[in-house]
């Protein structure tokens, strides 16, 4: 069973600078057909400072680290027994290509379903542009097998 103590626990925070060919390559390759995603002009004449970050890339930018998997080292739990749960963005900002974004996550709860069979962890992300800015909050729901 994972070590319910750990709820609370913050991982070490680390910071990207969004640029703007990885934005552009995250859009074809998720499909987005708005020009504001790939033209800068485009994107400007659409009100924002430059491209902007297609949805749900702010998980790829969290994955920027060395050890992407840290919080397992955390909660000695092996990559094979993960399955993912859930996730969820909530969007408060717009992220542009030239940000710098500061990710801070925490293990917010713990806790097991069928007996201990399945294990729950919840963590929430809170990214911060250079500005000191919340611009998105992540949820997210990793699932053990035991």
């Amino acid at each position: 069973m994972i070590d319910k103590s750990l709820i609370g626990t913050e991982m070490p925070s680390h910071s990207t600078t969004v640029e703007a060919n990885r934005l552009r390559f995250f859009a074809k390759a998720t499909g987005q057909t708005d020009p504001v995603y790939v033209d800068e002009s485009a994107a400007q004449a659409a009100g924002y400072r430059g491209l902007p970050m297609p949805p749900t890339m702010a998980f790829c930018f969290d994955m920027d680290v060395p050890n992407p998997f840290e919080i397992l080292d955390v909660l000695d739990v092996e990559l094979g027994r993960l399955l993912h749960g859930e996730q969820h963005f909530d969007y408060l900002g717009d992220v542009c290509a030239g940000d710098t974004l500061t990710y801070r996550t925490r293990i917010s709860d713990i806790y097991d379903k069928r007996n201990g069979a399945l294990e729950f962890i919840v963590t929430d992300t809170d990214v911060d542009n250079q500005d000191g800015d919340c611009v998105v909050k992540m949820h997210r729901v990793y699932v053990i097998r035991n």
